[in-house]
C-alpha cells in the first residue's frame, strides 16, 4: 500500500510540474518525462494487444479464409469511389501517425480513405520457399512467425514495426542486401486492386511491367493487399566480427572489399567520426562458443551501436555469436541511435535494468505526440536521411555529408541493384554495387540549414546517380525528381490503368514542394 502511496505522490508531483512548466516546454525541453511516464508503457499495451492478436488468428488459422473477404471490401469502397463520380484521390485509411516515416502528409485529411485491414501472415510454403503475407504485416511479426519454423526472409529490415507494404511500396534495405538487393529484390509477386476495383496479380512472368513498377511507387499504382516473398533457412546464430578502422580512404578500400565477398552473409559499418569507424561481417550458423554468445536484443543489454563503439575506443577486433532474431533487431531498442537525442540517460544501466523492457517507445506514438513545436525543431534541427550511393563514390559521398551535415554515427549498408525496370537501376546495363548512407541525428555543421542543406545533399546525390529513399523529407523540383528517378514505366502504366484521376503522382504525395 505504501508503495501505491509513493506512486501516486510522484505522479501528483509530475503533474504539478508540469502545470507549473507548461505542457509544450515539457514536451519540447524535457521531452524524456513524457515518452518515459507515457508513451513507454503505452507501447508495451499496443505490443500486447498486437501479439495476443496475432497469436489468437494463427491458432485459429483464420487468416487466409478472411483475406479474400476483407478484399472484397476494399474492391467495394473503391467502386463506391467510381459511383460517387471520382471527386477526389484515394489512399489508404491508416492514419498518418501510424507509419514508421517522419514525414507528415496531410493528404489523408483531403483524399478519399480506403480502409485497409489487412495484417496477417497468410501462409508459408515450405517446398516453393515463399511466405505470403498481407501489406501490414511487421517485420518483427514476420520474423517471430517464421524463425520457430526453421525460416526467415533474405532481407529482414531492421526495426520491428516496419511492415512489407511499407517495404514494397517504399524500399527496405538490410546488411545482407549484399547479396540479396534491396528488399523488393526479394519478393515474387504482389496481388493488388486497382483503381477501376479490379485483383490482380504480378510477378516477373505474369504483368511483368506493373510488377516492376510498384516498388517506389507510394500506393499511387494501386491498393497492395498481398505479398509473396522470397525464404531462406534460419540459423541460430550469427558470427559477426568486429574490425575498427581509420583513415577515410582504408575505411572505404575496407568496406567495398568486404561488400564484394559473397562468403559474407552480412556486412555493416558505423562511422563514428569521419576517419573511425567500425567494419562488421557476419556469418550465419548453427554452432557457437558458449563464451562469446552475446544476446544484444536482452532488454538490459546496452544499445548496440554503443556496444559497437566500445571495439574502436579499445582499439581491438571482436568476434561474437549473436542469437539470429537478435542481430536482426540489433538496432530496434536505441531506433538506431535516435532515442540517445529523447531519452539522454537511456543506456545507462541503471535505465536498463528498470526500464528497458519498455523500450523502444513506438515510433508511430512519438510521431502522434510531438505537436507542432518539436515537428518545426525536428525539422529545422534534425535529419533522417538515406542516400543510396554507387560504391564507386563512398568516398566522396562521405565527405559531402561530413561537410554539409556533419552526423555522426553514418550508417553503411551495401547493396547490390540489379538492372531491373522501374523507379530505382543503374546507369549502366549491369548490376552494380551500392551502399545506403543513413544519416540520423542532430547536425553539427555551422552552415546547417534544413532546406539548403537537403537540397545541396539532394543535387550531389543525382549527381552520382544514387538515390534518395522516399520516407524522409525531399525538397526536389519535380523536374530534379524525376531527373534521380526513372518515371518511363511508372508513368506508361499510370496512363494505361487510368491512376490519373485515382492517385496522386509519387511526386506531388512525398515531396515538400508540392506536399498538401
Amino acid at each position: 500500500m505504501s508503495a501505491l502511496w509513493s506512486v501516486g505522490a510522484g505522479l501528483l508531483l509530475l503533474l504539478l510540474w508540469v502545470r507549473h512548466r507548461g505542457l509544450e516546454a515539457v514536451l519540447v525541453h524535457h521531452r524524456w518525462v513524457f515518452v518515459c511516464f507515457f508513451l513507454m508503457p503505452l507501447s508495451i499495451l499496443f505490443d500486447i494487444y498486437y501479439h495476443l492478436r496475432a497469436w489468437a488468428v494463427w491458432r485459429l488459422h483464420s487468416a487466409p479464409r478472411q483475406h479474400a473477404q476483407r478484399v472484397r471490401h476494399i474492391q467495394e469502397q473503391v467502386r463506391e469511389w467510381k459511383k460517387e463520380g471520382s471527386k477526389r484521390y484515394m489512399c489508404t485509411g491508416r492514419p498518418g501517425w501510424l507509419t514508421v516515416s517522419l514525414r507528415v502528409g496531410k493528404y489523408k485529411k483531403i483524399h478519399k480513405n480506403i480502409m485497409i485491414n489487412l495484417m496477417d501472415v497468410l501462409e508459408v510454403d515450405s517446398e516453393r520457399q515463399v511466405v505470403r503475407v498481407e501489406p501490414l504485416v511487421s517485420m518483427g511479426q514476420l520474423t517471430a512467425h517464421l524463425n520457430p519454423m526453421g525460416w526467415t526472409i533474405p532481407v529482414v529490415p531492421e526495426l520491428d514495426d516496419l511492415t512489407v507494404g511499407g517495404l514494397i511500396m517504399g524500399t527496405g534495405i538490410e546488411s545482407s542486401s549484399h547479396i540479396y538487393g534491396l528488399f523488393q529484390h526479394t519478393c515474387v509477386a504482389y496481388e493488388l486492386v486497382l483503381a477501376d476495383g479490379s485483383l490482380v496479380r504480378c510477378s516477373p512472368t505474369e504483368n511483368s511491367d506493373l510488377f516492376y513498377a510498384v516498388p517506389w511507387s507510394c500506393g499511387t499504382l494501386g491498393f497492395l493487399v498481398a505479398a509473396e516473398i522470397k525464404m531462406i533457412p534460419a540459423k541460430k546464430y550469427v558470427k559477426i566480427h568486429y574490425e575498427p578502422v581509420r583513415g577515410l580512404q582504408k575505411i572505404c578500400e575496407k568496406f567495398t572489399e568486404e561488400s564484394k565477398k559473397k562468403e559474407n552473409s552480412f556486412v555493416e559499418g558505423l562511422m563514428y567520426s569521419l576517419d573511425e569507424a567500425v567494419i562488421m561481417t557476419g556469418v550465419l550458423t548453427d554452432e557457437a562458443e558458449q563464451s562469446k554468445i552475446n544476446r544484444i536484443g536482452n532488454y538490459y543489454k546496452p544499445w548496440f551501436f554503443k556496444h559497437v563503439e566500445k571495439y574502436l575506443k579499445a582499439d581491438r577486433t571482436g568476434v561474437e555469436f549473436i542469437p539470429s532474431r537478435h542481430y536482426y533487431h540489433r538496432h530496434t531498442r536505441s531506433i538506431f541511435w535516435e532515442l540517445q537525442d529523447i531519452i539522454p540517460f537511456g543506456n545507462n544501466p541503471v535505465f536498463r535494468y528498470l526500464f528497458g523492457w519498455m523500450v523502444p517507445p513506438k515510433i508511430s506514438l512519438l510521431k502522434l505526440t510531438q505537436g507542432e513545436a518539436i515537428r518545426k525543431l525536428y525539422e529545422q534541427h534534425h535529419v533522417v536521411q538515406d542516400m543510396l550511393v554507387p560504391m564507386k563514390s563512398l568516398e566522396k559521398s562521405i565527405q559531402t555529408f561530413h561537410a554539409d551535415l556533419n552526423v555522426y554515427p553514418l550508417w553503411l549498408c551495401p547493396f547490390i541493384l540489379p538492372n531491373n525496370p522501374g523507379m530505382v537501376h543503374p546507369k549502366g546495363n549491369e548490376a552494380e554495387l551500392y551502399v545506403d548512407i543513413g544519416a540520423y541525428g542532430e547536425p553539427k555543421s555551422k552552415q546547417f540549414e534544413a532546406r539548403a542543406s537537403m537540397r545541396q545533399m539532394e543535387k550531389f546525390v543525382r549527381s552520382v546517380h544514387g538515390f534518395q529513399m522516399l520516407y524522409a523529407d525531399c525538397y526536389m523540383t519535380r523536374e530534379e525528381f524525376w531527373d534521380m528517378f526513372d518515371g518511363s514505366l511508372y508513368h506508361k502504366l499510370r496512363e494505361q490503368m487510368n491512376c490519373k484521376d485515382a492517385f496522386p503522382e509519387v511526386y506531388d504525395k512525398i515531396c515538400k514542394a508540392a506536399r498538401h
